[in-house]
């Protein structure tokens, strides 16, 4: 069987380059028939000696050979080839792993998750303030500040609301009916325990709560709650923004995302944090004015 030209010249780079040292006279014998056969031409200050890779580095003019797996090739300028290492088949073999690049469409996939996550926190973020802000009693009976009271029902934390129905008959009282009379009792104590600062009156069927007005004193301390948990989510924004600025920097260090498109999400999502935070201060500005308001 005769081999193809790119079949022979890998073979005899391979042979070149492993009996140089033990048989240069035919080594050089070899190449030399190699080159005439192809009209090359070899000289060079090393090629009688036994320096395989200086002979070759320093030849004027020498060869080129592929295949057509381009495992091996050898071009004009051997000075600047030689320096660096050859790749050949049974280096490529050794090859464990099997590199695959991300589609868009997953990079999208991972660019919408990061997206709905932030969402989905920001969200929670805003309940939880309304919730907090809910609870700050002001002048006025409003059912929801008995949102945070829980009560310990069977030897378990629930919360009021869960297990009584809450009103307000008018604007200065406040109505609890348990829907178990056998929760009166505890759920008077939880009322006391609470820092709501209400006296339950219990009747053995239902509880009923004075709203007291608040002093100016007093208005202005719960003020200065608002103003602390509204502070509080704000902080919990910015932690929701670092995570998802985290999120990208591994996509581009993954090679999914560029610098650029780092910068241009970073700069959306600090468009939705001040959204956000917008929304707090509209939250807050409407509760330090129900505090106020006499």
């Amino acid at each position: 069987m005769v081999a193809d030209g790119a079949s022979m010249s890998y073979t005899i780079c391979l042979l070149l380059e492993a009996e140089w040292k033990h048989k240069p006279a035919l080594c050089r014998f070899l190449l030399f028939r190699y080159t005439q056969h192809h009209n090359r031409e070899i000289s060079g200050p090393y090629c009688g000696g036994n320096n395989y890779a200086k002979c070759l580095s320093t030849c004027t003019n020498t060869f080129s050979w592929s295949s057509s797996a381009n495992y091996v090739r050898l071009q004009d300028a051997t000075s600047k080839i030689f320096s660096k290492s050859i790749a050949t088949k049974h280096l490529v073999k050794k090859r464990t792993g099997v590199w695959r690049c991300a589609t868009m469409e997953e990079i999208e996939a991972e660019k919408s998750l990061i997206e709905k996550d932030v969402k989905e926190r920001m969200e929670k973020t805003i309940e939880t303030i309304r919730t907090n802000f809910n609870a700050v009693r002001t002048g006025r009976a409003n059912p929801t500040m008995l949102d945070r009271v829980e009560v310990e029902y069977y030897g378990s934390p629930v919360s009021l609301k869960s297990i009584a129905q809450i009103s307000a008959p008018d604007g200065s009282s406040l109505l609890v009916q348990p829907y178990d009379k056998s929760s009166l009792k505890v759920i008077e104590k939880a009322i006391v325990s609470s820092d709501l600062d209400l006296t339950p009156n219990n009747d053995g069927e239902v509880i009923r709560l004075t709203i007291p007005q608040l002093t100016t004193e007093r208005r202005k301390e719960l003020s200065k709650v608002v103003s602390k948990q509204a502070e509080e989510g704000k902080v919990a924004l910015r932690n929701i923004r670092r995570d998802a600025l985290k999120a990208y920097e591994k996509l581009q260090k993954e090679k999914k995302l560029s610098e650029d498109n780092v910068k241009d999400l970073s700069s959306d999502l600090q468009k939705v944090i001040d959204e956000y935070i917008k929304k707090i201060d509209t939250i807050q500005k409407q509760k330090e004015k129900e505090l106020l308001k006499v």
